[in-house]
């Protein structure tokens, strides 16, 4: 795991650059050099089989078994038996000792090899896409090595220097010193955005949150898996294959859904079996299908690939340049953004894909680092949706939430991703340092230890996942944690319209919202969309406070209901609302809870005529090439990563929960 603790001024060429990041290592040699090998996996499991000095293509043939067998890795018989026109002159036969695949972008690589340090390279080949794995040694063993995710997360090399001597040196090259240095400088000069009045009209404009100084990437983190194997004498071809598949395709240990959702894991009933039983259903579980493909294969075509990079998608579509708004402000990166690392999850826990699997663990292993700070005052806060994942200056828990964390944690036991989430237990004190909603705060403010301004959406909804998780996993802190989830549940829900009421002041010493004087309706469209609903599913499931049970009901009754039924229930409306269809899921978890019909009426109103996606959508992509677009492949203009991970996530748990009572 690498974290950046770097500082790059904008606009100056002053800074940390860092030209190469590299994990190195020496392999001892004892073979004589025709019986040492080289490996370097190319295309596929293709690779580079060659021995630091060959017998094989020479003008005289030391025989055909003997070259068979180097080419196999197979120690050769004494040169006292070969065709003595080669013994004679081994010595004049070249023993190359350095070899260097680089990958520099997703789509080419390159292979190059010397005798030693001080003469000239020769090319060795090249090809698109290298599988990151490579060999050195000889008969009497060797090190096999590989790093995941070679080529997607370019630019990535592998080094081997001094395979003639006793001790070759392997570099696995995480940032490859031949690409360009790193630069993580913030890409803009500010505009003349000095005053928050200036920032919410540039948010007007690019929808970018723009904050001097807060586009820094100081504290992000990129963590890298790298495999090694010890062999006792050069792997046969077979062997090799193996290894490298392990290294393009790490093997995985799964539950199949069946397990899965028998064991209800996750919480009771959120995710079903995929069911095309009734043309309804399978026109959903259709739909289901189609976004997947679809952003996966945009993953492709729009080359989402890169050392920071890889394992994100793109927020918005621009329509008129064919192109996801990679460079407009908020648009860009989404950042988890509506939780798509959720509808990710969710559709591999009930269809058990492999592809969709490997899919949100790259999105998880990006967001959990790249999104969010490690180090420094933010440590523990993540960043909003922008042009790069450190841009914007929202820095919030709803980003670092622990939700879209737990799902691989507990699905591979990765202790990167549980170190994630235990250093997430005690974030309730950035609160203390920045306040989420500084900008547009009309009442008098001043962050304090006994009273800090959380709200219970998007920031508890962060804050409660890392204390649950913490405590699941009687982690270190979990006795804290404990009770950080039984008081925040207590004080929300006996505040005087509940989850409702929007915000607390949060005590850091006791863990309690302050009960407020009078009822207040403070609901936003994104309060439950960070993985709330989720959560309080799981909360409801496994603590016994009916108080916050009928608190969260209310809060999903509500939020879909009509402004007069909100009036009548709370004083006053909701206001302005939208995301409808991605809380009718609301309507169905509170619909099954409480056995209300006309809950479950709703949802799948909600669901079908309300805002997102409609069945009236064209559900397809429309080819475009050259010179519309940069590259031959498809859109389907009509897709945003808002919509589509509401949609994702409702269709799942509706059908789940509500999908024998569909229209």
């Amino acid at each position: 795991t690498v974290t950046y603790d770097g500082q790059q001024e904008p606009g100056r060429a002053s800074g940390d650059f860092i030209r190469g990041i590299g994990v190195r290592f020496t392999v001892p040699l004892r073979d004589e050099s025709y019986d040492r090998h080289i490996r370097l996996g190319g295309e596929g499991t293709g690779m580079l089989r060659e021995a630091v000095k060959g017998i094989t293509g020479l003008r005289r043939d030391p025989g055909t078994s003997v070259q068979a067998a180097q080419f196999a890795g197979e120690k050769l018989p004494d040169p006292a038996t070969w065709d003595q026109r080669v013994t004679t002159r081994l010595q004049y036969i070249p023993e190359w000792g350095d070899y260097t695949l680089s990958q520099l972008s997703a789509d080419g690589f390159a292979l190059r090899k010397r005798t030693k340090k001080g003469y000239g390279w020769i090319g060795a080949g090249g090809g698109r896409r290298a599988s990151g794995f490579g060999y050195v040694g000889g008969v009497g063993g060797g090190l096999s090595f590989g790093l995941r995710d070679f080529w997607e997360k370019h630019p990535a090399q592998l080094d081997i220097r001094d395979a003639h001597t006793d001790a070759a040196e392997v570099t696995l090259w995480l940032w490859s010193p031949e690409a360009q240095p790193m630069d993580l400088r913030f890409y803009h000069d500010g505009m003349g955005q000095d005053t928050f009045p200036e920032q919410l009209e540039g948010l007007n404009i690019t929808y970018e949150d723009y904050e001097p100084e807060f586009g820094t990437p100081y504290g992000i983190a990129r963590t890298s898996e790298l495999l090694f194997w010890a062999n006792e004498s050069t792997p046969s071809a077979e062997k090799l294959a193996q290894q490298v598949e392990a290294v393009r395709i790490l093997p995985q240990l799964a539950a199949p859904p069946k397990q899965l959702i028998g064991a209800k894991v996750f919480g009771p009933g959120l995710f079903s079996a995929p069911d095309r039983s009734t043309p309804a259903k399978a026109k959903i579980e259709d739909h289901l299908d189609f976004l997947f493909t679809y952003y996966k294969d945009q993953v492709e075509m729009r080359r989402w690939y890169g050392f920071w990079d890889y394992g994100d998608i793109m927020h918005t579509y621009d329509t008129v340049r064919h192109q996801w708004r990679y460079d407009v402000g908020g648009y860009a990166w989404d950042n988890s953004e509506l939780s798509p690392d959720l509808w990710l999850w969710y559709a591999y826990l009930r269809s058990g894909r492999a592809d969709i699997f490997r899919f949100a663990e790259a999105m998880t292993r990006h967001t959990g680092e790249v999104d969010v700070y490690h180090l420094g005052k933010w440590a523990g806060l993540g960043t909003r949706h922008g042009v790069q994942h450190w841009a914007d200056s929202a820095k919030q828990q709803r980003i670092a939430n622990t939700t879209y964390r737990r799902y691989y944690y507990f699905l591979t036991a990765d202790e990167r991703v549980g170190d994630l989430m235990h250093a997430n237990v005690d974030s309730d004190e950035t609160f203390l340092v920045l306040d989420p909603i500084r900008k547009i705060r009309t009442e008098p403010y001043t962050p304090d230890r006994h009273a800090l301004s959380i709200g219970f959406g998007t920031d508890w909804s962060g804050l409660v996942s890392a204390w649950l998780t913490e405590w699941e996993r009687r982690g270190p802190k979990w006795e804290k944690a404990k009770a950080r989830v039984l008081s925040t549940m207590e004080t929300i829900a006996a505040q005087p319209n509940g989850f409702v009421q929007g915000t607390g002041l949060y005590d850091l010493d006791t863990g309690k919202f302050a009960i407020a004087e009078e009822p207040v309706v403070g609901v936003s469209h994104l309060s439950a969309v960070f993985g709330l609903n989720e959560l309080c599913a799981e909360l409801i499931d496994l603590v016994d406070m009916p108080a916050f049970d009928e608190a969260y009901y209310d809060y999903c009754r509500y939020f879909n209901a009509t402004k007069a039924e909100q009036a009548a229930r709370y004083g006053s409306n909701f206001g302005s609302l939208i995301l409808f269809q991605g809380h009718s899921r609301l309507d169905a978890y509170a619909a099954v809870q409480t056995g209300d019909d006309k809950l479950a009426d709703r949802a799948w109103d909600k669901f079908y005529r309300s805002d997102g996606y409609q069945e009236s959508a064209p559900w397809k992509t429309e080819k475009v090439t050259g010179p519309t677009a940069l590259v031959a492949g498809s859109e389907a203009t009509w897709v945003s990563t808002n919509d589509t991970a509401l949609y994702g996530l409702a269709a799942i748990e509706n059908l789940a929960l509500l999908g024998h009572r569909m229209p």
